[in-house]
């Protein structure tokens, strides 16, 4: 690494490298670009989950028949004549309507009228639909309501969600980004450095990440390039920091920064490359989901990591030896003052008075933890339709109004998809099965039958799971027969979601516990940091539950935040250890292992500090899109993150590794102890490295 990082820092090769860097990469974002998001509409269906069969099913039926609305006319009052005349009139003139009379409900103050959807994906539909409620709302008689509901308006508000989504997100996170970096850095000049090659980078993983799913025929969503964006701009930012900071550093040491760069970068490298992986493993563990979506962010954020990691190691590297120290002004770092690790900083203070009484700080941080993880004992997992949305949209407000007076199922009915089976004798099944109001049929051709059925049970409630459970009993019998719609989803979504958890969990664990075992040569330390890193996500679900019952008004956690929650944590809080730990060992060399554990902490405390806090901010930023289960894990991975940089990097690890001393690096050997143990053997030091002889060090 260190012939490497002399080449990248070499004059004239600087320059070169970050040119033709930012350049081929501007070449592939704007000629190749990302890949199309190909049809979605099963991908966030479990793989062999009855439902996903049912709508692979249905998709061979015509597409007319696809997918349907719900129009709702209501008044506070009973339905005049008049109004009646008008419904009645509107449900043969709607856009799509098939001429049948709508359906008056018995308290007389609502009407519906079925619409089938032709619509081949999400953006037709949402175009079929807002001319429908443009349709169905024009003139109305005073008094009289008019809302569009159902399976199609439902699809079409969650993708206005994502509508400029994407470049929305883009703008917050490079804006708290921005000014996070401004603040760490109290420059006007440096954060546009680390700034601009991230965004080039986040950029470019965009493309890398969509023409790699494409090529493996991943799916993915389109919370995935949001998501993907959130981690690179975190991440990546991340490894800026410690790099900067290191450079800074050394360039207190070196008088030529290109030789400062070149020590800054061979001593970070090993760091960052060791997160990056570790981070990458974790994500990659994600292929194993049941969710082709869920597949696809793990892939695509995997990609999106190593782009990260590279832009930081070898384009911002060479762009900083290129701007010279003045990038730092107004406080340029000078030859002769004083190193991070050699300075009096808060980091030192706090870790001296760790070092008084480790085992009481140990003990007490650890008390606190377990005391912030009781909440996750109350959590209840599983949102419905309505829950799905922070701001309710017309197709939710519909349904809950269509539930006053229709059956509650009414809006979203259940599908019963059947090849070969007569539809009226399959009707006539699933109408004698308990909680279920009505049956109609929907479609019939090639021999492959639809039929819906509306549930007495109100939506997202253990009574509308029973009454799924039982159709799917009723048929069992019936070949080739699959029981769809929102509510066997859900039931499908819960069981693929619990063989995920204790499938990826343990794996994941034991994934990152074996990286951390080769990076560190030791056993007892990994084992240490991955319980803390556990801890600390256990104590963010409780603290978490606690923020969403009482303050936000959540009762449910979505039935994948869980997982996703758990995979970012621990990727990510093992970041903080690793740079905490590496340099810690590095450190010990010179000082031994309890020395060179308070060096560690006064030297990487503050970049830390700001890399944690900057991570949790940006994860926050996915509160900007209205969807529920991007906000519950963004305030998730938030307290995680700030919970592990503040608590766990800066007093229990510390503390830990204090109380243990030498014990911590077993079977490793740091410090003093390899020295001494190289003496009575009579064995000589290595050879220093080559950056050092010509440092003078």
């Amino acid at each position: 690494m260190a012939t490497l990082a002399r080449l990248i820092t070499r004059r004239w090769v600087a320059g070169l490298l970050a040119l033709f860097a930012l350049l081929a990469a501007g070449a592939s974002i704007g000629v190749v670009g990302q890949a199309e998001l190909g049809p979605t509409a099963t991908a966030s269906l479990p793989l062999e989950s009855d439902s996903r069969a049912a709508a692979e099913l249905s998709a061979e039926l015509p597409e007319a028949e696809g997918s349907a609305a719900l129009v709702l006319y209501s008044s506070d009052e009973a339905l005049s004549a008049d109004a009646l005349a008008f419904v009645q009139e509107r449900a043969r003139t709607l856009p799509g309507a098939t001429g049948a009379p709508a359906v008056v409900a018995e308290d007389g103050t609502a009407a519906t009228v079925f619409v089938p959807v032709v619509a081949n994906d999400a953006t037709q539909t949402a175009d079929v639909v807002a001319e429908l409620r443009t349709a169905a709302k024009a003139d109305l008689p005073d008094g009289l309501a008019a809302q569009v509901t159902g399976p199609a308006a439902i699809q079409a508000d969650l993708a206005a969600v994502f509508d400029g989504a994407n470049f929305r997100l883009l703008g917050a996170t490079a804006g708290v980004v921005a000014l996070l970096l401004i603040i760490t850095y109290r420059s006007p000049v440096l954060w546009l450095v680390p700034l601009t090659v991230v965004g080039v980078a986040d950029q470019l993983a965009a493309v890398l990440a969509t023409r790699t799913l494409a090529a493996f025929d991943v799916q993915w969503d389109e919370s995935t390039i949001g998501i993907l964006s959130v981690l690179v701009f975190g991440a990546g930012t991340d490894y800026a920091l410690l790099l900067i900071s290191r450079y800074r550093d050394e360039l207190r040491v070196h008088a030529d920064r290109r030789a400062a760069m070149a020590k800054a970068l061979t001593r970070t490298a090993e760091a960052v490359l060791s997160s990056a992986s570790t981070v990458v493993i974790g994500l990659l563990t994600l292929l194993l989901s049941a969710f082709p979506t869920t597949r696809g962010l793990g892939l695509a954020c995997a990609v999106g990591v190593v782009v990260a990691a590279a832009f930081v190691l070898i384009v911002l590297p060479a762009a900083l030896v290129v701007s010279g120290r003045w990038i730092f002004w107004p406080k340029v770092p000078l030859e002769g003052q004083p190193s991070l690790a050699d300075s009096k900083s808060l980091w030192r203070r706090i870790g001296d008075t760790v070092a008084r009484r480790p085992a009481v700080f140990a003990t007490v941080t650890v008390a606190l933890l377990a005391l912030a993880a009781t909440g996750m004992t109350q959590i209840r997992t599983g949102l419905d339709g309505a829950d799905q949305f922070l701001q309710k949209p017309e197709a939710i407000s519909a349904g809950e109004r269509l539930a006053q007076s229709f059956p509650a199922g009414s809006a979203d009915p259940t599908t019963v998809v059947s090849r070969g089976t007569d539809p009226a004798a399959l009707a006539s099944t699933v109408s004698a099965v308990d909680g279920v109001s009505s049956t109609r049929e929907v479609a019939s051709a090639g021999g492959v039958s639809e039929i819906q059925a509306v549930l007495d049970a109100e939506p997202g409630s253990d009574a509308a799971a029973a009454a799924v459970t039982a159709i799917r009993a009723a048929v069992a019998d019936t070949p080739d027969t699959h029981v769809g719609g929102t509510e066997a989803e859900a039931l499908d979504a819960a069981e693929a979601s619990n063989r995920d958890r204790f499938l990826i969990f343990p794996l994941i664990l034991g994934l990152v516990l074996l990286a951390l075992g080769l990076l560190l040569r030791s056993v007892v330390a990994p084992l240490i940091l991955v319980s803390t890193v556990v801890a600390t996500y256990l104590s963010s679900l409780g603290l978490s539950w606690v923020l969403f019952t009482q303050v936000l008004g959540f009762d449910r956690l979505d039935d994948g935040v869980p997982l996703l929650a758990f995979v970012f944590l621990v990727a990510l809080g093992v970041d903080y250890n690793i740079f905490l730990v590496t340099r810690a060992a590095e450190e010990a060399r010179g000082h031994g292992a309890r020395e060179g554990m308070l060096r560690a902490l006064s030297a990487t405390g503050g970049v830390i500090t700001s890399a944690g806090i900057l991570l949790a901010a940006v994860f926050a930023v996915l509160g900007v899109l209205p969807l529920v289960v991007l906000a519950q894990l963004g305030v998730i991975i938030c307290i995680g993150v700030l919970l592990d940089t503040l608590v766990v990097r800066t007093v229990l690890v510390p503390a830990i590794a204090l109380v243990l001393g030498d014990r911590f690096w077993w079977p490793r050997r740091v410090g003093g102890a390899d020295r001494s143990d190289r003496s009575a053997r009579g064995t000589a030091d290595p050879e220093p490295e080559p950056e050092l002889v010509a440092a003078g060090r």
